[in-house]
């Protein structure tokens, strides 16, 4: 039965496990190697599991804990090849792993079929993922992006479950600390999704058949898991929540517990 596991979910560390205690995929992996194994333990998933790692982009947050993973598995490494090679000129990938250049191709690894989308943000390259899981369902991963793109969007249609940046609310960003530059740069369109453009882009794919949506990526200085989950839970409000989809907040950090879709 397909499931996610979403590992850790913030502007400062993510990764999401997708597959079974048998076998899986890993989307990114933003924490150290300890901290990603002790949450595969927690959820009962073997490091032996873990039979790929795939990247959306090269931001430390996304693959902090790459080079120990690497060493210490050898696992292949699946991305775009911009991405890879930065990885690699960086030694963030150790010479034993496999590095595998996707884009523009479908990827059979761990029984699912993994395919990747373009998405807009202020990196060499950057992207998203859409699996087609053994058990014929549909999720995808898509964090790391100033807004919804038509090929964004087309991606993500048809997906039984959806994880979806929700990294801000703009008057927390607008009002808060941060200096002027780095607020223009998450508000620009190579910046990051706000709760309002994820409720908005929650109720297209509710309307196309979604019932999952996984609101991920909150940043934890200009947002709040209350306020995300009550604006996409508002912009759905002529729908039933628990009848006619399930809605959630990945966790900053796992404490155990999948979304089975």
């Amino acid at each position: 039965m397909a499931r996610i596991y979403p590992l850790f979910s913030s502007s400062k560390g993510n990764s999401s496990f997708i597959g079974t205690e048998q076998g899986g995929i890993l989307i990114d992996c933003g924490v150290s190697f300890k901290r990603l194994s002790a949450a595969l333990e927690i959820n009962n998933i073997p490091l032996a599991a873990v039979q790929a790692v795939f990247i959306t982009h090269e931001h430390s947050d996304h693959v902090a804990g790459l080079a120990m993973l690497t060493k210490k598995t050898s696992i292949p490494v699946y991305g775009q090849k911009r991405t890879l090679q930065r990885l690699c000129d960086a030694g963030k990938i150790a010479p034993s792993s496999h590095v595998i250049d996707m884009t523009g191709k479908a990827i059979a690894c761990a029984g699912s079929e993994v395919t990747c989308f373009n998405t807009p943000h202020d990196t060499i390259q950057s992207c998203g993922y859409r699996i087609h899981t053994s058990d014929d369902k549909y999720c995808a991963v898509c964090t790391d992006l100033g807004y919804i793109t038509p090929e964004v969007d087309q991606a993500l249609k048809g997906c039984r479950m959806v994880l979806l940046e929700s990294n801000y609310d703009e008057n927390m960003l607008r009002t808060g600390p941060y200096p002027l530059y780095l607020k223009e740069r998450i508000l620009s369109p190579n910046g990051h999704l706000s709760n309002e453009d994820c409720a908005a882009q929650a109720e297209k794919l509710i309307e196309q058949g979604t019932t999952h949506i996984l609101l991920g990526h909150l940043s934890q200085d200009n947002n709040h898991p209350r306020i995300a989950d009550y604006t996409t839970e508002t912009r759905l409000s002529r729908y039933v929540r628990g009848r006619d989809y399930l809605l959630g907040v990945a966790p900053v950090e796992t404490r155990g517990g999948a979304v089975i879709f």
